[in-house]
Order: C-alpha cells, then sequence, then structure tokens
C-alpha cells in the first residue's frame, strides 16, 4: 500500500494553507447572502437577517476602531505551514522601540499580498520574536468588512479599515508600540506585477506622508523581493479590445483587472496558486517626521522626496542579494 512520505504530507499541507484562505473569504461571502435570501424569501426567518444586518449596522466602526484581534487565531499552525509554501522570510535592518508608533510602508503589492498577509496579519514568521513589544495593524480596504462573518474572519488577524479615521485612531488611542502596515501601490500595482519587474505605483501617492507628518510618526520602507514573481499574467495587445476594457475599468472603480495565473495543486500544472517562489522582506530604518498637523502639500512633496531615496536606497543595498542586476533600478510611477 501506497504511503505519503512525511514531505509530500508537509507539501500537501502548505498548498492547503495558501489556498483555503482565498477560498474562506469566497465561501463566507458566497454562503452569508444565499443564506440570507433564503430566509427573507423562502421561509419565516427573515428576522434573523433583521438581526444580522442590525449588528452589522451596531458593529460598522469596528474596524475604523483597532478592529477585533484574535491571538489564537494569528497563532493557528496553519499560517506557518501558509509562510514554508514559497517560503517566506522577514528581516529587519534595524531594531525597532516600542517607544513609538510607526507606518510601515510595503511594496510591492502584488496580485494578491501574499507576503504581507503571512508575515504581518499572521504570527506564521513569529512576528513578535522579531519584532518584540511591536503590535502590526495590516490596514486594507472597507470592502473586507462589509459581510457579516467575513469581517469577523478579517479582523481576528489584526486588520483594520485602511481609512483615515481608523488610522488617526490606532495613532491615538492605542498608545505607543503599534505599526500600521500598509501597501501604498493598492490594486493599481497589479497591473506591474510581473516575473522580474522593480515598478511601483509611489509617485502620487502622498496619502501616508500627510497622515504621518498630522502624527509625527516615523515611515519605515519595506520591500518584498520576490512578491512580484508570483504570478505571472497574460499581456493583451495594446489599445485592443481587452486591453481598453482593462484601462475603461481602472479609470472606473482604481482597479486593473489583470489577467494573472500561477500553478495548480501539482507542481506543474497551470492553476490560480502562486508560484513556489522565495520572497524576503527587507524592513529599513525608521525615516522619522515632524509633528505637523496641517502640513502645506510643498512639506508634504518634500518627506515624500526623502522617503523615496530611503526606500531607493535600501532596494539598491539588497537586490543583488535576491538575482536583481546591479543596473537594475526601482521605477517609480
Amino acid at each position: 500500500m501506497f504511503l505519503p512520505s512525511k514531505k509530500d504530507l508537509k507539501t500537501a499541507l502548505e498548498v492547503f494553507a495558501v489556498f483555503q484562505w482565498p477560498l474562506s473569504v469566497f465561501l463566507i461571502v458566497i454562503t452569508v447572502i444565499f443564506v440570507n435570501l433564503y430566509l427573507v424569501v423562502f421561509t419565516s426567518y427573515w428576522p434573523v437577517t433583521v438581526l444580522i444586518l442590525t449588528w452589522l449596522a451596531y458593529d460598522w466602526k469596528t474596524p475604523e476602531r483597532g478592529g477585533r484581534r484574535v491571538t489564537s487565531v494569528r497563532n493557528w499552525r496553519l499560517w506557518k505551514h501558509y509562510c514554508d509554501y514559497f517560503p517566506l522570510r522577514l528581516l529587519k535592518t534595524h531594531d525597532i522601540s516600542p517607544s513609538d508608533n510607526y507606518i510601515l510602508v510595503c511594496h510591492p503589492h502584488g496580485v494578491l499580498s501574499h507576503s504581507w498577509f503571512g508575515q504581518f496579519a499572521t504570527n506564521g514568521l513569529c512576528f513578535s520574536k522579531i519584532f518584540p513589544g511591536i503590535t502590526p495593524y495590516v490596514l486594507t480596504l472597507g470592502a473586507f468588512f462589509w459581510v457579516p462573518l467575513l469581517r469577523d474572519y478579517v479582523m481576528s488577524s489584526g486588520t483594520c479599515s485602511v481609512s483615515q479615521s481608523s488610522m488617526d485612531f490606532l495613532l491615538t488611542h492605542r498608545g505607543t508600540g503599534n505599526m500600521l502596515i500598509v501597501v501604498v501601490g493598492g490594486l493599481a500595482e497589479c497591473k506591474y506585477s510581473l516575473p522580474g519587474s522593480t515598478t511601483l505605483v509611489l509617485k502620487n501617492r502622498t496619502g501616508f506622508v500627510r497622515m504621518a507628518l498630522r502624527h509625527g510618526v516615523p515611515l519605515i520602507p519595506a520591500y518584498a523581493f520576490g512578491e512580484a514573481d508570483l504570478y505571472s499574467q497574460h499581456i493583451f495587445t495594446p489599445g485592443g479590445l481587452v486591453n481598453r476594457f482593462q484601462k475603461w475599468f481602472q479609470s472606473m472603480v482604481h482597479i486593473y483587472p489583470c489577467a494573472f495565473y500561477g500553478r495548480g495543486f501539482t507542481e506543474n500544472s497551470w492553476g490560480l496558486l502562486p508560484y513556489a517562489q522565495p520572497v524576503t522582506t527587507i524592513v529599513g530604518k525608521p525615516l522619522p517626521l515632524p509633528k505637523i498637523e496641517n502640513p502645506s502639500q510643498e512639506t508634504v512633496a518634500k518627506y515624500h522626496a526623502l522617503y523615496t531615496d530611503a526606500l531607493r536606497k535600501l532596494f539598491d543595498q539588497h537586490k543583488t542579494k535576491f538575482g536583481i542586476s546591479e543596473t537594475q533600478e526601482l521605477v517609480i510611477v
């Protein structure tokens, strides 16, 4: 009788760990929508749906008030398998003091931000040991908090809304030692997530600098070498029908609908799992900023330029260690 080896079992667990996260999101959304439609249309239990919506309205501001972190969920053994799949690594270049708050600015976004999720929304890489005394808050789109159950699952990882009120609350009402994780390129950066790409959407992203100035907190640049290599994309003919639709869709909702693909459940098959490529995130030195409650556009531009220079320096210092040529530069659009 064939018995799988320990290596085969470990690989299967890693694949399951990566696959279950987007699958869980999809299943929760579909289940909540169809169950509540069924209760309202076909049964007399519509008050259950009313109660759910009432609770949602009552709890609506929680993602902007620090969320609802569940330490036991962050410590699931499942997340260790998730991080081992690639594998992910998290390296700091300087110690981070818990006596201050910080905004950690992450690049690049990637297609599905696998590295940022594994490294900061879970304790799969022992974040608490790498950054003792620091509490991470991954900030994401408010749409993740619109669906009952899904919002609770997302918040259990320590994830909060990326809105201004959310950041203001975390930087003023939670003491010190808080690290806000912001992936500034957002979904607009997905179109540049190609193997070998070093293009970032950053030139006109200044909100994180303004927020840091308002609260006088340091900015920390972080670059994930390998994040852009986790998926391939089909590039449609420039000017063609599909390409025009992509540009129109992006102009309407600021999301670029890229046709990405990776591997399947077996190593050499096609599918939507990310490629099992190592991703190493380098966390740079905190860049201190003065506290200016109402910074002018010129002041924001000045510190945005200083941050961009610090990010370029971090990238250039480490790029050759991860297979990037000495001549290849960071492209800012």
